[in-house]
């Protein structure tokens, strides 16, 4: 049996078959995902930790063990990480980029044409009797053809969403860290401040990472400069909205709907004021969530694990200067 022992914190959807033959694997069975102190135990005696964005790995968990030699998180985020002290200890972050790109891009799209046109709100109608004829201003939503899109990050998953909405003839905005002149050639984008692409927008959709200089980046003052008739999509990190304020715009009409994959807290409180809000769609953070995606994005975290056992280098490391 192998010398390497790993612990993993959640069930995966693939076959651990590679990893077993390889290590002792322990895996978290329950669907909760393990507690702090059960996780800061379990780190003590492993030497690699597969992890998932809903746990706690800090500076703590990290320096209580001597034996761990490789952190791989299956997420494409790993703000829950203690990036730092990782490093200060040589211990290698693997994650899982570019993979759900296309799955994250395509459900983004699926909660701005849900949103525009209403339709959870129509199924709910339906399914509750209300439907009795057909009404000419009945459940009237917003055209999404030749609309304009703001998108607040142009990054991989940025990019993909403009690629889509080209296909809808939509004027597209973006705002981002620095103005991309090739991209605004190929993809027809234009580079604007946020307040322009707040006014302008008929839609925005928040493509970046949470850190410490966006967190609530999304308050009293944004939500204002927006249309009335604005929708807002978030299927990035929850931490980017104050959740307060978006419950006072929606429910005050300064905007007419969001949609959004990612909350704070998550999962969302039962007794949060959000959820009494109809013009609101709220989803359990699974815009990655499609089979082919899931599975391939295990498999990477499980390589990267691999490959940290081994002393090689990671295929896809966030702090890869410990290499150097």
């Amino acid at each position: 049996m192998s010398e390497f022992k790993v612990f993993i914190t959640r069930r995966l959807p693939t076959d651990l078959e590679q990893l077993q033959q390889f290590a002792n694997v322990e895996v978290w069975e329950q669907r909760q995902p393990p507690p702090y102190e059960v996780l800061l135990e379990k780190v003590k005696e492993v030497d690699g930790l597969l992890c998932l964005l809903t746990d706690k790995i800090d500076k703590q968990l990290i320096e209580a063990s001597d034996s761990l030699k490789v952190i791989s998180q299956m997420a494409v985020g790993y703000d829950n990480i203690d990036i730092a002290a990782a490093t200060e200890r040589m211990i290698p972050v693997g994650y899982t980029p570019d993979v759900l790109t296309d799955a994250t891009a395509d459900f983004t799209w699926g909660l701005l044409m849900t949103s525009a046109r209403r339709i959870v709100e129509a199924s709910q109608f339906t399914r509750t009797g209300k439907w009795q004829t057909w009404e000419p201003d009945l459940l009237l939503g917003s055209q999404v053809t030749g609309a304009t899109l703001g998108i607040v990050g142009l990054g991989r998953i940025g990019k993909a969403v403009a690629h889509r909405a080209q296909g809808f003839d939509m004027r597209i905005l973006y705002t981002s860290n620095r103005c991309d002149v090739h991209l605004e050639n190929t993809l027809g984008v234009e580079f604007v401040s946020l307040e322009r692409l707040l006014q302008e927008s008929d839609f925005v959709t928040i493509h970046m990472p949470l850190t410490q200089n966006n967190y609530h980046m999304f308050g009293d003052e944004q939500f204002a400069l927006m249309k009335s008739s604005a929708v807002l999509i978030n299927t990035a990190r929850g931490g980017i909205i104050d959740p307060d304020a978006l419950y006072r715009a929606l429910s005050k009409g300064t905007i007419a709907g969001a949609a959004i994959d990612v909350t704070e807290p998550e999962p969302i409180p039962t007794d949060s004021p959000l959820l009494t809000l109809d013009n609101l769609i709220i989803t359990p953070h699974v815009a990655s969530a499609s089979r082919q995606t899931r599975e391939k994005m295990a498999n990477m975290a499980i390589d990267n694990l691999i490959a940290g056992l081994k002393g090689d280098r990671l295929h896809d490391c966030v702090n890869s200067d410990i290499y150097h």
